[in-house]
């Protein structure tokens, strides 16, 4: 059955109109008519099941049959401060730890990323919203504008995992020091060149555990996904 992101879904006399954007990519791309059974998501953890009574480029008109509680979230929340990378290597890395269950990801310009600005964050975000979508998840995760990477340190008190290739902790030992005293666990990854080894020194003057991912080198992409994965083993819903 089709899945679709709408938040602020409002029903009215038991019917939700879908406006023009969401419309069309249930009638382009899904291919939906009048009569497809529909499960329309908030964001917030509410479901609608309902029907297509009308189904136009312009506007979808659902009937609601049941609203109902739909949480497939993680227990744990992961935060994904992830260094800017080329390319579709960011678009990867924002889909697949969406797919796993990341709650919000803050891109930053670290002192080695070989991109300093981008325009991507509305592509970012939709990315985000259809994995979201793909993988039957009942919240969209944020995706918040860049900042740098030192401004994300000295933004507040924050305690989290950053991953080095050339020391740190086992990955294990890390997530053990910090749960249960941090509310969520933020995940801090670098770019194709890695951190500088001054900036992880100022993430540990900021409460961050230093951990490595193995003897292997990864590249920044893959180092996200099994960051996310593993934790998500350790504390999550993959165990």
């Amino acid at each position: 059955m089709p899945r679709l992101y709408l938040p602020n879904s409002h029903v009215v006399h038991n019917h939700i109109s879908i406006p023009a954007e969401k419309a069309h990519y249930l009638v382009s791309v899904l291919r939906c008519k009048k009569g497809d059974d529909l499960i329309i998501f908030n964001g917030q953890g509410r479901c609608f099941r309902t029907t297509v009574l009308r189904a136009e480029k312009k506007e979808v008109i659902a009937e609601v049959h049941e609203e109902f509680s739909c949480n497939f979230e993680s227990p744990v929340r992961i935060a994904l401060v992830q260094s800017l990378l080329k390319g579709e290597k960011m678009d990867l890395v924002i889909q697949k730890t969406t797919e796993l269950g990341v709650t919000e990801i803050l891109p930053v310009m670290s002192e080695r990323s070989q991109i300093k600005d981008t325009r991507k964050i509305l592509r970012w975000r939709r990315i985000a919203e259809e994995a979201s979508r793909q993988s039957g998840r009942n919240v969209v995760p944020a995706v918040h504008e860049p900042v740098h990477f030192r401004d994300f340190l000295f933004a507040e008190k924050r305690e989290g995992i950053i991953f080095y290739e050339e020391e740190g902790l086992k990955l294990s030992e890390a997530v053990s020091s910090l749960v249960p005293h941090a509310p969520s666990l933020i995940i801090v990854i670098g770019p194709e060149g890695g951190f500088s080894k001054e900036e992880v020194i100022s993430a540990q003057g900021k409460g961050f555990r230093v951990a490595s991912l193995g003897r292997r080198i990864l590249r920044a992409e893959t180092a996200a996904i099994s960051a996310v994965a593993l934790v998500q083993f350790l504390l999550g819903d993959m165990d």
